[in-house]
């Protein structure tokens, strides 16, 4: 019964998704999607913040990005590309894939392509997951 469960489970992840899965320091899953693109999948009703926190761990520890890079949304908030039955958020670090112009904004969403933030900004937002030994 359990190897048929992780076989049904395995079958709805794209061929070599569960090896290249990055596991967000908020546990958010982020998957590659080839070249400066990813994904970041939505679980646990985790908001924009949250969201935007994985993309900035991913881009930092795994694509090499550094502070002042520029984390954009590709594809806002929906249907994964990367899965089915699935939500997710396409993040890039290239500006000129984008499908539209890129824009700042004083609000923090993750449902509108083009919107970005510097990946020093972004990573702001795991603090909330990080427990420091002096917070007991």
């Amino acid at each position: 019964m359990r190897g048929t469960l992780v076989a049904v489970l395995m079958s709805l992840l794209p061929l070599g998704a569960a090896a290249q899965t990055y596991q967000a320091v908020n546990l958010l899953n982020v998957v590659p999607l080839g070249g400066a693109d990813f994904e970041v999948i939505e679980a646990r009703g985790e908001g924009a913040r949250g969201i935007w926190c994985a993309a900035a761990d991913f881009a930092e520890k795994t694509l090499g990005a550094g502070t002042t890079a520029e984390l954009f949304i590709k594809r806002g908030r929906g249907a994964s590309v990367s899965g089915v039955g699935r939500s997710g958020v396409t993040f890039t670090l290239d500006s000129a894939s984008l499908p539209v112009s890129a824009f700042k904004s004083y609000s923090v969403s993750v449902d509108r392509p083009g919107q970005s933030l510097p990946l020093g900004h972004a990573i702001q937002f795991c603090r909330d997951y990080i427990i420091e030994p002096n917070d007991f």
